[in-house]
């Protein structure tokens, strides 16, 4: 692995701008559950796994029409535990090499946590929106309004009490603003210009290195991303302690978890 350090050490010294393409990996240093797989994802939460429910289908649009207390315990869990939660010290590493550099610093990721702005980051594009934000269930319009909500759940059946959050524009349930398995309503709005911006970005910054962390294949949402941003050089880190392997050979493969590597880079 040192091999590996000392070539991406390589790209960071001549770096003029800086991306970070983070996924679900990031947050496992915070503290937050790994949802790889069934078995990780019931050790996070006992009472889905009693009921054999996996992330993937809780992770369903359907539950907020047809069981709306399941799809908000679930969802209301995850806004609780995300608000408690502090980003680990690589964002701040992060935070700090890029704000130094002349281009600056941008964010790409399939995370709806909201740790990078938490920890500090401006220019932050959610893929797959954020759980910090609202819309509305029927779509009565296509508002999205902060998550001022609190969601009291019943510890024994992660299942919402009511009253839920609502619309307040219609007075209909409400949902969070985030892309989920096969959603047809999610507004993407805010989302659409986070990524319009960070594109923009793309096109004027010089000597980019991407750095990929914890973006695994079942979504491949931000590894793609991140091997399309630096397809012209081969400017990419990927760090993954599963899956570090890059197609072709197109950047530096480091097989580690994200506090370890950027301690090791940037501290």
């Amino acid at each position: 692995m040192s091999d590996a350090l000392d070539r991406a050490a390589e790209l960071l010294d001549g770096a003029g701008a800086l991306l970070i393409c983070a996924g679900a990996g990031m947050g496992v240093d915070s503290g937050l559950p790994d949802f790889r797989g069934g078995e990780g994802f019931w050790r996070a939460y006992p009472p889905y796994a009693r009921l054999g429910l996996r992330f993937e289908e809780l992770a369903d649009p359907r539950h907020f029409a047809d069981d709306p207390e399941l799809a908000w315990g679930f969802y209301g869990h995850r806004l609780d535990l995300y608000r408690k939660t502090v980003p680990h010290d690589g964002f701040r590493l992060l935070l700090s090499f890029g704000s130094r550099l002349p281009g600056g610093v941008r964010v790409f990721t399939s995370n709806v946590d909201g740790q990078f702005q938490v920890a500090g980051f401006e220019h932050v594009a959610e893929a797959h929106g954020s759980i910090h934000h609202l819309q509305c269930l029927d779509r009565c319009s296509d508002d999205i309004r902060p998550a001022d909500v609190e969601v009291e759940i019943d510890p024994e059946t992660m299942r919402a009490v009511p009253p839920l959050p609502s619309c307040p524009r219609c007075g209909g349930l409400a949902r969070p603003n985030i892309l989920m398995f096969g959603d047809y309503d999610w507004v993407p709005d805010r989302s659409q210009a986070q990524l319009d911006e960070l594109t923009a970005w793309r096109r004027t910054a010089r000597d980019l290195v991407v750095v990929e962390l914890g973006a695994g294949r079942a979504v491949p949402t931000v590894r793609r991303y991140s091997e399309l941003a630096s397809a012209a050089t081969g400017a990419l880190i990927r760090i993954n302690p599963r899956e570090p392997e890059i197609r072709h050979n197109r950047g530096v493969s480091i097989p580690a978890g994200a506090l370890e590597t950027l301690t090791a880079l940037l501290a």
